[in-house]
């Protein structure tokens, strides 16, 4: 297999994304989770920039790595300042990494009008920077910054901005779409004018601004690049840069390079999702390979073919990145797709069975009042084993009541009193929480954690709220989701009804019973 080297730069780039702000904890366990997935370079941050990143330099140096390289960031020396007396260039030593990358002007009408200066001082800058740090041991990447717009406007200065940082004895030379708009065809084609000229590794850094990142990230290395540069998830500034979540499998997969450990392919899906947690922003559930809906069918005849031959609605097995596939439940759902679930019910009812035939029925009646199944399978779980009668209530509800309290600056302090029976035993207790839902929630638990303590390890991660029918106004009827786990498991239930509080009510006695459910069988 020919190989490719994976240059992460999640922690730097990432960074600059709206709504992501790392600690150092959160970077070093992102830096470690990265090396577990077998990349070749991370590039964790500029430590010229911030004293955060400074810490992560020192701190970073007590982890010992398999397979990937930090790599520290920054720019030239700045103008008309020698290299050694640069602010920036110092705290590139006092990191004190092995490998570093340098990015410098390609553009023409960058040098001139924002940096201010001439052409010929830009070119000093790139090779004075990149020879003093070889100079002192270290391995250079050289970040052409606007390159493609630049040999747009002035393919020979360009070409110039590579010439200097390859005579300072750069390690690589990585071509930035910086602007994030050019085009596949124009991205091959310069590349490879570009490996062409210089024997020396090329690498490819794409933004996402036309959507083409992850494409023109490809067709640079079929063109002849051996490093490429992305974030997971696709983090980045404006549009976020290239996803490496797309581009490692694509590669691997199904182009025959070699990018990360073939043993670590089945992981990129959890690592994708571990680090939109850390990053604490909701993970892209369309996410090719990574996204829950990547492998997700909801039509009757796409989900009978897959159970058939999943190569007939999908290109890859989805356990190879680590994924799993789904059926959707839905009124268009075919037997097919509804089985799936029944049968972890049941193994013995066919898409055949009258049972088969009941449950479909009462899906698409619930889907006409509102429920939607396909993000609350859990919930569905639930209905299956009532049709079937395997259902038992974990308790009775005798009564409950939720107060709105005055508001205060930040929120809405409700409190909730709520009365149940299990077996002949009753239980009433009271709760305070931030919101009503969230005192109901736990004035529920708390009264069921006497008769089923497991509940303790329970916590509500998500609550969505949908209004079906925004011409009812008030009078709509609300569809509620609600995600819980137990550290393990994450499942999600709903509730539908006019009242936002019933509904609520609703998704979380399935959430609780869907626990203890799985807790007995």
């Amino acid at each position: 297999m020919k190989q490719a080297i994976i240059y992460d730069s999640t922690l730097r780039d990432g960074a600059q994304a709206q709504g992501i702000s790392y600690t150092v904890e959160d970077k070093l366990r992102i830096v470690e989770k990265l090396d577990k997935l077998g990349v070749s370079y991370i590039e964790a941050g500029n430590p010229g920039s911030n004293p955060k990143d400074l810490e992560f330099f020192e701190r970073v140096k007590k982890i010992q790595f398999k397979h990937a390289k930090i790599i520290a960031f920054g720019s030239t020396r700045r103008v008309n300042i020698a290299v050694e007396d640069d602010a920036n260039v110092k705290s590139l030593l006092i990191a004190d990494t092995s490998a570093i990358a340098i990015f410098g002007k390609s553009w023409d009408f960058h040098v001139l009008d924002v940096l201010k200066t001439t052409l010929e001082e830009n070119l000093k800058m790139i090779y004075d920077t990149i020879k003093f740090f070889k100079d002192k041991g270290k391995e250079v990447v050289f970040d052409a910054e606007h390159f493609f717009d630049g040999y747009r406007a002035n393919p020979e200065y360009a070409m110039k901005s590579l010439q200097a940082a390859y005579e300072a004895g750069a390690d690589c030379l990585c071509l930035c779409d910086t602007n994030g708009g050019t085009f596949p065809a124009d991205i091959y084609d310069i590349t490879s004018r570009v490996v062409e000229k210089f024997k020396v590794a090329i690498g490819i850094h794409c933004h996402n601004d036309n959507g083409m990142a992850v494409a023109n990230s490809i067709m640079a290395v079929q063109a002849g690049a051996v490093q490429i540069q992305g974030t997971i998830n696709g983090f980045g500034e404006r549009c976020g840069n290239a996803n490496l979540c797309t581009i490692i499998p694509n590669l691997q997969l199904k182009m025959e390079y070699n990018c990360i450990p073939d043993e670590s392919m089945h992981s990129i899906t959890s690592t994708a999702r571990y680090i939109s947690e850390v990053a604490n922003v909701i993970h892209n559930e369309r996410a090719p390979y990574v996204g829950k809906s990547a492998f997700a069918h909801k039509a009757g005849m796409h989900a009978d073919a897959v159970n058939k031959n999943s190569t007939a609605y999908e290109h890859i097995n989805p356990e190879i990145v680590g994924n799993e596939r789904i059926f959707l439940m839905s009124e268009v759902a075919g037997r097919s797709a509804v089985l799936n679930i029944i049968n972890g019910v049941d193994e013995t009812l066919t898409k055949d069975s009258p049972e088969t035939k009941l449950i479909l029925e009462k899906l698409k009646e619930l889907e006409y009042e509102g429920y939607q199944y396909e993000g609350a399978e859990s919930s569905f779980e639930l209905v299956i084993r009532k049709v079937l009668g395997r259902y038992k209530p974990l308790f009775e509800l005798g009564e409950f009541k939720v107060i709105v309290n005055e508001p205060t600056i930040n929120s809405f302090n409700s409190s909730a009193m709520i009365k149940i029976r299990v077996d002949d035993q009753e239980e009433i207790t009271a709760a305070e929480g931030d919101g009503p839902v969230n005192a109901l929630d736990k004035a529920l638990r708390k009264a069921l954690e006497r008769f089923y303590p497991q509940i303790r390890e329970m916590k509500l991660t998500d609550y969505k709220v949908r209004v079906l029918d925004s011409t009812s106004a008030t009078a709509a009827k609300v569809r509620v989701l609600i995600e819980s786990t137990d550290g393990e498991e994450i499942w999600t239930t709903i509730g539908v009804s006019t009242d936002i509080i019933e509904a609520s009510w609703k998704a979380l006695v399935d959430s609780i019973e869907y626990k203890m459910i799985k807790e007995i069988s």
